[in-house]
């Protein structure tokens, strides 16, 4: 409770100093935050019982909306690429949590550590502050790998090379030793340290943009479901970290210069039975299997959550297996829509042709339906017992809805918006530090704005 109320305490602090905007502050001394909290749905938002006061102090003194559109698939990278480049996945190319790579009649692979130019096909944010001779900066930001215009990187997985951690390792906040096993460890802990690189950055560097990521909030969601005790815990502990987020701001001085965009990757929905698609597959003779390993396939589905995509992996047998798997997928128990590839522009997303990693066919699930990938199950659908919420399912459903919130300069007081699309973050972002960005899908949220 003592820390709790610490980060109320600091919050409250913070706010003070908001009141009187300085005029016309120019953007080099200025700093926008961009929060992703992931998975935080807004019907939790919603729920008065949520304790998580840091957060509803912002949107109290600043902006919130009832609601935020996210992009299909529904998906953490597809959606964090789609804040910073305010372009549909059609365009912006993410459609995994990785890269997508065809391995002819093996199964494909989603490879998450190649470089950002192979995965992200426009330009960022980031492109443009250092474009318009701004600083950046990431912690835990995704779709980021081997950034050449970021400033200052904290990634996912932290090396010892890296000149953050190496900072934070003399300061005393790590150890050389929690490097080596940082990835082992449980989510909660790696927000913690996130954290502490993220106020380190502001401190000691004031980035003019900083895109920072917290993951435990997803992780206890997707073992426990959304709306379980576990899950509430879970966003009163982000809302802590966030409570030093907003303590690291003042304590650098940018409290009359700082500006912070809270949001999320992606809504949540419960999950009580799970779908194998391969395993339809394997049974009509579509998978060679020796166990859980693949021999080959002709036919293999890469699951997403609420989404799947079904490839034929010989192109030249599109034209004689898609009927069949469609209507091998359409009998499926829990699937709700059998989606052709070629309509992907209907969704958002790519065609298979412009983008290897767009299915031959997109599957969504019904309510209380997820997919999984293995091959080696007795039956097409069995009940879940440890993965019990989940995302990936069609924006258009109110579960999938996120949060977004907005405070600080240059930011309107006290505001409510009914619903925005995270198509409109980059734009608006863009619009307060005065850089130069393509045209894009979303627009600015003049409403936002200060007058």
């Amino acid at each position: 409770m003592k820390l709790l109320m610490a980060g109320v305490v600091a919050l409250s602090c913070l706010l003070i100093h908001v009141e009187s905007f300085a005029a016309d502050i120019p953007a080099k001394d200025r700093t926008v935050i961009l929060v992703s909290l992931d998975g935080f749905p807004a019907w939790m938002w919603k729920d008065p019982s949520l304790p998580i006061p840091n957060l509803r102090r912002l949107a109290e003194e600043g902006v919130v909306a009832e609601a935020m559109t996210v992009s299909n698939p529904s998906i953490t990278w597809i959606n964090h690429t789609t804040m910073i480049t305010g372009v549909e996945p059609r365009k912006h190319g993410v459609l995994f949590n990785g890269l997508l790579v065809r391995n002819g009649d093996q199964p494909p692979k989603v490879e998450p550590w190649r470089n950002r130019e192979e995965m992200v096909h426009v330009p960022t944010l980031y492109d443009a502050t250092t474009a318009a001779k701004l600083t950046s900066a990431e912690v835990d930001w995704v779709a980021v790998t081997n950034p050449k215009t970021i400033t200052w990187s904290f990634p996912e997985l932290p090396t010892k090379d890296n000149e953050i951690a190496k900072e934070l390792i003399d300061a005393g906040e790590m150890t050389a030793e929690q490097i080596e096993w940082f990835k082992s460890k449980n989510p909660a802990w790696r927000d913690v340290i996130w954290t502490k690189a993220a106020c380190h950055l502001i401190k000691t560097r004031k980035p003019n943009f900083l895109m920072f990521h917290l993951l435990n909030t997803d992780a206890i969601n997707h073992g426990t479901g959304p709306g379980t005790s576990a899950s509430f815990t879970a966003y009163a502990f982000a809302d802590r970290l966030m409570g030093d987020l907003l303590q690291s701001i003042k304590d650098a001085g940018l409290q009359d210069k700082a500006t912070v965009i809270v949001t999320t990757d992606h809504g949540f929905k419960k999950v009580k039975n799970v779908i194998y698609p391969n395993v339809a597959f394997r049974k009509a003779g579509l998978i060679n299997a020796n166990g859980a390993k693949v021999l080959n396939c002709e036919a293999y589905t890469m699951a997403q959550g609420g989404l799947a995509f079904v490839y034929v992996t010989d192109p030249n047998k599109k034209t004689k297996l898609l009927p069949q798997l469609r209507q091998l997928c359409g009998k499926l128990e829990g699937v709700s829509q059998v989606i052709d590839g070629e309509e992907g522009h209907k969704l958002g997303m790519p065609t298979p042709a412009e983008n290897q990693g767009m299915g031959d066919l997109v599957l969504y699930a019904k309510d209380g339906y997820a997919f999984q990938t293995p091959v080696d199950r007795e039956q097409e659908v069995e009940p879940s017992k440890t993965y019990l919420g989940t995302h990936g399912y069609p924006n258009t459903e109110a579960d999938l809805d996120g949060i977004f919130l907005a405070w600080g300069y240059g930011i309107g007081k006290g505001k409510q918006l009914k619903r925005v699309t995270n198509l409109d973050i980059a734009p608006t972002i863009a619009r307060l530090l005065n850089v130069e960005m393509p045209e894009m899908d979303g627009r600015v949220l003049t409403e936002v704005l200060a007058p």
